[in-house]
């Protein structure tokens, strides 16, 4: 039966003809989703229209007007009818009496009635009072009446909305952000709330009324897609239960599923969640741009009056290479060149993440639209980017949205797919797959001073279930896939090792801590066998617990946590061997013997520029063609004499030069030259813009070791004149003696937040308290820093170990304050 034939049925037959047309519509298979929702709203328009009209006779100036899901022509099987009686106040008693005649109807039929009487005058009001009222108003529909009531009305509420935007928006916003925190997320809960909770109907209905007001708008792509999406599952929902329910119970999803024609209950979720992940990502980049706009409003008229009317330039601050923050965001800079530079998406966002700042919308565009694919294995700065990224806690998760928004994050890596919007049927887990690794992430951010490799310990994070995706026990599917992973990011064949196994023993840990008597040397020797190496059982310990703090409330407690660490004292213990010694320097080179003969000579530094190149790493073959620059190698000789170490870092600060890896050691001189040289071997790459002239270098070296040179100084300048934003709340820095490292020398070990002059103002330190910097060994992993100096007293032999007590804890002071 067509939907003309029913809609005949149902106006010749009054309510029972209605109710059969209606029954027939709900049930017949040929029609679902928006065909069904627009037949059935048609067939309640006419069935309504015929009691108007019925009930109404002679009486004038009163409209009947569908309003909210209704008037959107969104009608669901079991869904309430919104309706307002419209009238111009001029027969109160006919109106009632006319209302009366289409309220009882309806209620007789049992169906859901959401009903209002008042004239235009009194609809403006309320929905002035009320902002329920007025985001209904907006969708009203005429239905039968006085049509230019009708359209009176919705002239007078448009103009009011837009009239009172700057006030009545973040009232609405208000109201969004405790309905989310009342209700959840909608992408993450296994039995959520289609309407209420965020993500949901309700804030796709409050992008609508965004864009009526002509402030902002969302972003279309993929939004009328979503929002009919879990109209959909509203429908099958609806039928499935024979009630009005917006909750999708547990018990109901494989009927739902069933209804609307997949495979099970999890396709259903995934489904929602993708829906719901667009809603709200949609909802974070209006809510932002329309904070903008009001901000932009309220300063306006003080610029105006400032500028003399002039227009003021939005002012643009660089984070990084090709990256400036505007207006809050993050934008591509003016000069960025996506096509070229493979690395930028990771760039900004570890950027974005560091500054605490969301990804602009059209920057993230512009990249998914025109970045070309990045080589394999990745280039060093994609890796060190992805670990900034990572490290950066709780701003990587809208960055890391932004991102897979627009499929980046599937591009980078390919696997996560798989993962992405995973439900887990667990009622431990508070996340999808996806998030929980995210959520794991930003948790081992935490834990980065615990650990010799943050790097490898925020990959691992990233990493550890991505075997979820995959049939069979996901540890062991992840092994495999990490490794192929880990070798494309570019990571070395040792540090896939490393990785594989943490992936595949994620669990081992607090599974044997909670279920195997330690007590049983078999039990922690299984363990130590699995584990391998202190550096991993390190690492290990610290990715258990960012993982069950990610997983829930209930996966970790102070029981689990004492128990995990008394197994790893216990591996600990068996995997411990002859302490390592200082490393052995390797032999100077031709290039470094020049350099040092040259300091000698000369009695001043030496120095040289040149770019260093990245080998192959891990099992993937480097593809044909010139290898991916990896950085700037930076080589300077300098007689031995106090300072040296915070000269030069200091004078690398000044110049904006980031240092990724730095060694310092005394250089034996061939038989027969007399003197002392220090050598230092870095390798530095430039914030933005491009590396400073060797012989610059030089002159501010000179000027340095010679006290002429105000390191602190223009670093305080510089840093008063261009605050850097400090958007990562980073763990805190952490200074430890290595009391076993070696014979020769006292090791003291830094993990901090890498920071210009970080490395200045650490040998400042270490250069007051009076100490000799025998050999340092500097890395710099995404965004800390890891560095081992081995130092002693003046006259060559290691700080007694109080005394090396007390100056890791005044470097640690010096570094905290």
């Amino acid at each position: 039966m067509t939907s003309t034939d029913m809609r005949k049925d149902a106006e010749d037959s009054g309510p029972s003809g209605y109710a059969a047309a209606r029954l027939r519509l709900l049930t017949e298979g040929a029609r679902s989703g928006p065909p069904r929702r627009c037949a059935l709203s048609e067939l309640t328009d006419d069935w309504l229209a015929g009691l108007f009209t019925a009930g109404s006779g002679e009486l004038r100036g009163v409209s009947l007007v569908a309003v909210g899901g209704y008037g959107r022509g969104e009608l669901s099987p079991r869904s309430d009818l919104d309706l307002l009686l419209l009238h111009d106040g001029a027969d109160v008693q006919a109106v009632a009496a006319l209302a009366d005649r289409l309220w009882y109807p309806v209620w007789d039929l049992g169906l859901a009635l959401d009903h209002s009487v008042r004239t235009p005058a009194e609809a403006r009001r309320t929905a002035g009072e009320d902002l329920k009222v007025q985001l209904g108003l907006l969708d009203a529909r005429h239905l039968a009446g006085d049509p230019g009531l009708t359209a009176g009305l919705r002239t007078a509420v448009l103009a009011d909305w837009r009239n009172q935007a700057p006030k009545r928006l973040p009232e609405l916003q208000a109201l969004c952000a405790e309905r989310a925190e009342r209700q959840g997320e909608l992408q993450y809960l296994l039995e959520p709330d289609l309407k209420e909770a965020r993500g949901g109907l309700r804030d796709a209905t409050a992008l609508r009324a965004v864009a009526a007001s002509w402030l902002a708008d969302a972003p279309r792509e993929g939004l009328d897609d979503a929002r009919r999406r879990l109209l959909d599952v509203r429908d099958a929902l609806h039928l499935a239960t024979g009630r009005a329910t917006d909750r999708l119970a547990l018990q109901e999803q494989d009927q739902v599923a069933a209804e609307l024609g997949l495979l099970d209950a999890d396709t259903l979720l995934r489904q929602v969640y993708e829906a719901a992940r667009v809603i709200s990502y949609a909802g974070d980049v209006t809510w932002r741009e329309v904070g903008r706009v009001l901000r932009s409003r309220s300063m306006r008229p003080r610029l105006r009056a400032m500028l003399g009317g002039g227009k003021p330039a939005p002012e643009r601050s660089p984070l990084a290479e090709g990256v400036v923050e505007q207006d809050g965001e993050v934008v591509l800079a003016r000069a960025a060149r996506p096509e070229r530079d493979p690395v930028l998406p990771l760039r900004a966002a570890a950027a974005a993440a560091q500054a605490g700042l969301p990804l602009s919308l059209y920057a993230v565009r512009r990249l998914a639209a025109t970045v070309r694919p990045l080589p394999t294995p990745w280039p060093a700065e994609a890796r060190e980017q992805l670990v900034t990224l990572l490290g950066s806690g709780q701003p990587t998760v809208e960055v890391w949205e932004a991102l897979e928004a627009e499929g980046l994050v599937t591009r980078l890596l390919p696997d996560w797919e798989r993962v992405r919007c995973r439900p887990q049927r667990n009622a431990v887990h508070i996340w999808t797959v996806d998030r929980h690794l995210i959520e794991t992430a930003v948790r081992a951010s935490e834990f980065t001073r615990r650990v010799s490799r943050p790097d490898l310990l925020l990959v691992a994070a990233l990493l550890h279930d991505i075997g979820k995706g995959w049939p069979g026990d996901h540890s062991v599917a992840g092994e495999i896939i990490v490794k192929d992973v880990a070798a494309r990011i570019g990571f070395d064949r040792t540090d896939v090792a490393v990785l594989s196994t943490l992936v595949r023993h994620h669990l081992l840990l607090v599974e044997t801590a909670t279920r195997r008597d330690l007590e049983d040397p078999a039990t922690v020797r299984s363990v130590a066998e699995a584990v391998g190496s202190q550096g991993t059982l390190e690492l290990l310990h610290a990715l258990t617990e960012a993982d069950a703090l990610a997983t829930g409330p209930a996966a970790w407690s102070t029981w689990r946590g004492s128990l995990v660490t008394d197994l790893v004292g216990r591996v600990s213990a068996v995997l411990a061997g002859d302490a390592p010694e200082e490393p052995e320097a390797a032999a100077a080179t031709a290039e470094q013997e020049r350099l040092a003969l040259e300091a000698v000579a000369t009695g001043g530094p030496a120095l040289s520029l040149r770019a260093q190149t990245e080998p192959p790493a891990g099992p993937v073959e480097q593809p044909a063609g010139d290898p991916e620059p990896l950085g700037v190698e930076l080589l300077i000789a300098v007689p031995d004499q106090p300072g040296v170490l915070p000269a030069v870092a200091g004078v690398l600060a000044m110049h904006r030069l980031t240092v990724r890896t730095a060694e310092l050691r005394a250089l034996e001189l061939p038989s027969g030259v007399e003197g002392s040289v220090l050598l230092l071997n870095w390798r530095v790459a430039a914030e933005y813009g491009s590396l400073p002239q060797a012989a610059r270098l030089r002159a501010d070296l000179v000027r340095a070791l010679n006290g002429s040179l105000d390191i602190a100084g223009r670093l305080a300048e510089r840093d008063a004149a261009y605050p850097r934003r400090r958007g990562v709340v980073a763990p805190p820095p952490r200074v430890t003696v290595a009391s076993a490292a070696s014979r020769l020398a006292t090791v003291i070990e830094v993990r901090a937040q890498d920071a210009p002059g970080l490395l200045f103002r650490i040998g400042r330190a270490l250069e007051d308290a009076g100490v000799r910097v025998r050999s340092a060994h500097v890395s710099t992993l995404g965004a800390n820093a890891v560095d081992a100096f081995y130092v002693t007293q003046a006259h060559g032999v290691p700080l007694p170990g109080d005394e090396a007590v007390s100056l890791a804890q005044k470097l640690e002071e010096m570094l905290r304050g």
